[in-house]
């Protein structure tokens, strides 16, 4: 295993020779020059894992070094030493991204710990730095599975979101819809994806713990709070919060976490200063918040602070031959993790799993999918193991439709209606339930692709190309 390189600057060969006999004798390899104008050539070439930089050097000063790393490398860590300390020369060294200062003569148990410590921070930050890098692929938009046109204006408008400085978000959509994916994508896609993403289901938590989750608390706070502890908003700073179910939080925490939208600052339980913040806060319901704020549940005030920018998720029965596309998405990561060989849909289940009006939405069809490939003893996935109401779909889709059944749901109202409305409902629900292909969504309204057409020029807020 190759050992860590350490690269000595500095101008005194006693120092060098300490220092290199020290570090070999730990494990390292030990490097070292003893100008500046050797120093950024030689970390270029030899990518040491950590520099030890004198201040005072025949050719210049290691603080102008200091910079230089700082720009290239900025992950790279800086023991800065002197024979002269210097409050200033501290002060100038740290906030030039040093991460410690010695001064001579070294004490080596003490340059030991902080070499070692040096040298772990900036392996966890690489695996930090790498770790994120998989998340962003694994969560950015290009991974949510859909093509209808609903579902790619939400994917478009999430886009956009990202890509803004918006400091508060409301995901609104069934449960099952996928918001946490969403929340994720936008985070992974924005200025903020290097800091944290810190999720939080405000249904899950005890409402007497909530507080101090989501704000932290001073030592002596209450009787358990033995020392101060950070709370999930200090956790995301920079970051992202993710407030999923937010409409299950009380409505006295509903009122402090407007208070934090709106001054941008919180204060931990038992506090008595306010803390700076500067974080996305992504809150996410599968009720209607507006008619909550209508029966008191909901602030209507935090509310409009969170509606600002809303993002409605839609169901699954609404974005057509998505469905088709989720389950060959599910079958071929359920093949390699239950090691079954099974390629796809049946034609008949294909029929089901179009007609179904999947309940539990995305969240369902994926269990349901699990679920068969489980049971099914073939290489395709057939009616034998659905459920009783995914099969009943594809048998009543196969139903013969009279016209007298066909017309038996409609009744004209007292007041009447508008045909023109119920013409374009009705053929902006075909185009979307086959995902715009105008063929099959003509014959889902039962007329010809040019009377399709035709209809779409006439009531107009369609693309006919």
């Amino acid at each position: 295993m190759a050992k860590e390189k350490v690269l000595i600057v500095d101008d005194e060969e006693v120092i060098r020779w300490t220092l290199r006999t020290a570090l070999r004798s730990w494990g390292y390899d030990p490097l070292e020059v003893d100008t500046v104008s050797a120093a950024i050539p030689t970390i270029d070439t030899e990518h040491p894992s950590l520099v030890v930089l004198d201040i005072h050097l025949p050719d210049g000063s290691g603080l102008d070094v200091l910079r230089e790393i700082k720009q290239r490398q900025p992950s790279l860590p800086v023991i800065m030493m002197t024979a002269h300390a210097q409050i200033e020369n501290t002060i100038s060294a740290l906030r030039g991204g040093a991460y410690d200062f010695i001064t001579k003569p070294i004490n080596l148990e003490e340059f030991q710990i902080t070499v070692r410590n040096g040298i772990e921070t900036q392996k966890l930050r690489k695996e930090v730095t790498q770790l994120r890098k998989e998340r962003s692929k694994q969560f950015n938009f290009d991974q949510i599975i859909g093509k209808s046109p609903t579902m790619l204006e939400t994917i478009s408008l999430a886009r956009k979101v990202a890509e803004s400085e918006a400091s508060s978000v409301l995901l609104q959509g069934e449960s099952g819809t996928g918001k946490d994916l969403i929340a994720k994508a936008i985070h992974y896609a924005s200025r903020r994806s290097e800091a944290a993403y810190v999720a939080i289901n405000c249904a899950t938590l005890p409402g007497n713990l909530i507080e101090s989750e989501l704000f932290g608390y001073e030592k002596g706070a209450f009787t358990d709070a033995k020392a101060r502890k950070e709370g999930l908003f200090e956790q995301a700073e920079g970051g992202t919060i993710f407030l999923d179910e937010i409409g299950e939080l009380e409505l006295n925490l509903q009122a402090k976490l407007l208070r934090v939208l709106e001054e941008s600052s919180f204060r931990r339980v038992g506090g008595l200063r306010d803390i700076p913040l500067d974080v996305r806060v992504i809150a996410a319901s599968n009720r209607d918040l507006q008619l909550e704020t209508e029966s008191n549940r909901f602030r209507l005030d935090l509310y409009y602070r969170l509606s600002v920018i809303q993002i409605d998720i839609p169901p699954l029965r609404e974005r057509g031959d998505d469905v088709l596309l989720l389950a060959d998405h599910y079958i071929t990561f359920f093949r390699e993790r239950l090691r079954r060989n099974i390629y796809g849909l049946s034609p008949e289940a294909i029929e089901a799993f179009r007609h179904y009006s999947w309940p539990g939405n995305v969240r369902e069809l994926r269990n349901c999918i699990e679920r068969t490939m489980i049971l099914e003893d073939g290489n395709m996935i057939t009616m034998k193991y659905l459920s009783r109401g995914i099969a009943a779909s594809e048998s009543g889709s196969q139903q013969e439709i009279t016209e007298s059944q066909m017309t038996k749901g409609f009744r004209l109202p007292p007041e009447g209606i508008n045909l023109e409305q119920v013409e374009l409902s009705l053929v902006k629900q075909a185009i979307e339930r086959s995902s715009g292909n105008q063929t099959k969504a003509a014959e889902l309204l039962g007329i010809s692709r040019d009377q399709l057409r035709y209809r779409m020029k006439k009531l107009e807020g369609f693309d006919v190309q």
